[in-house]
């Protein structure tokens, strides 16, 4: 194998383990409310890059799952929908959250082992 077909094999990898994780990062990040340009550059801020063609989506499916509420308001004369965790939003990120953490000691640990 040479090291365009391991660079393209990663990279697809890569893109499956980003897409699992974004939900969680998503419903973490709107614990606070934000609107969609606000949370984009929230989640930048904090290293997790993400395109407009991904978040928007994917907020909307969180969103048609009862994860999240949302309402549309005039900002600065422009009118933005605002997103926030529902009662369900936030009972479903503490359970993922606990899911993660244990995934991730699980995975070191397996990552550790020979």
């Amino acid at each position: 194998m040479d090291t365009r077909d391991s660079t393209e094999i990663v990279e697809k990898l890569r893109l499956e383990l980003r897409r699992g994780a974004l939900p969680l990062a998503v419903l973490a990040q709107l614990r606070t409310e934000h609107y969609g340009y606000s949370l984009r550059k929230q989640l930048s801020a904090k290293g997790l890059e993400i395109d407009e063609g991904t978040l928007y989506p994917l907020v909307r499916r969180l969103e048609k799952q009862g994860l999240l509420a949302s309402e549309w308001r005039a900002d600065g004369g422009r009118k933005k929908r605002y997103y926030l965790l529902s009662a369900l939003g936030r009972e479903v990120l503490a359970l993922l959250a606990v899911e993660w953490r244990l995934l991730n000691e699980s995975i070191d640990n397996v990552m550790e082992s020979e």
